[in-house]
């Protein structure tokens, strides 16, 4: 096998299992943030902020996308019935996977650990590099030009916001909680079970910091909200 073709493959192995990253960075991360009792408050508003700068990068992309395109996908492999050139897409060929990028690094940034957090930005890019070269493949053999002529203008993972081309549509705010309801949730649950351990294993803080459970239940409340909202179809697409 070819390296191209055992690149495309790695890929699409990968893709099928891209939550398995965010799974060893959350062990790791919680055994490095643990190995000191006492942490600054400040940061870790200050990796939230980060991990939510993340969620809003997906959800911005997200709202604009066609429809059968930039899914949570994995079992299937690769979905794409269309090309999406604009909004987000006109500066940025991969804007899930920078989004992710932010959401995850907020994490490893709250270990406040140097080593750590280049491990992670190591990790993160040579995982993704082999699904976002599978991924370019599928598109280019399913769309040619179309694709290839978009991607030559467009940066792989560093937005240029020189090339924004304003979406032709409406904002999808249905599918946005369809599919990031997880990450809203997911995003203060981490965080506070973080603080929460630290504050366990630590005789100088007091045992919750209330603010975070707060977040944490407030979000899981509008998660269950959105559950039900989806089985009794109310985030349903009309056209679909």
């Amino acid at each position: 096998m070819n390296l191209p073709e055992a690149f495309e493959n790695q890929g699409n192995w990968l893709f099928q299992r891209r939550s398995m990253l965010p799974v060893t960075i959350l062990v790791l991360g919680l055994l490095v943030y643990l190995r000191e009792e006492v942490h600054s408050t400040a940061l870790l508003y200050f990796c939230i902020a980060v991990s939510l700068f993340g969620l809003f990068i997906r959800c911005f992309a997200i709202g604009y996308v066609a429809p059968n395109t930039s899914g949570r996908n994995t079992n299937v492999g690769q979905v794409a019935d269309t090309v999406n050139t604009t909004g987000i897409y006109s500066m940025v060929r991969h804007p899930l996977y920078l989004g992710n990028f932010f959401m995850w690094l907020g994490l490893a940034m709250i270990t406040e650990n140097f080593w750590f957090i280049i491990a992670f930005i190591l990790a993160y890019m040579l995982y993704y590099e082999r699904i976002m070269y599978a991924e370019e493949n599928f598109m280019i053999k399913k769309f040619g030009h179309l694709y290839t002529d978009w991607a030559e203008k467009t940066p792989t993972f560093i937005p240029d916001y020189r090339l924004y081309v304003k979406p032709q549509v409406k904002f999808n705010w249905k599918k946005v909680l369809r599919q990031e309801k997880n990450g809203v949730f997911a995003v203060f649950l981490l965080f506070f079970t973080f603080d929460f351990f630290n504050r366990l294993i630590s005789v100088n803080l007091d045992p919750v910091n209330y603010v975070l459970l707060g977040l944490a239940v407030a979000s899981g409340i509008f998660y269950l909200v959105c559950k039900i909202l989806k089985r009794k179809g109310k985030l349903d697409d009309p056209e679909n």
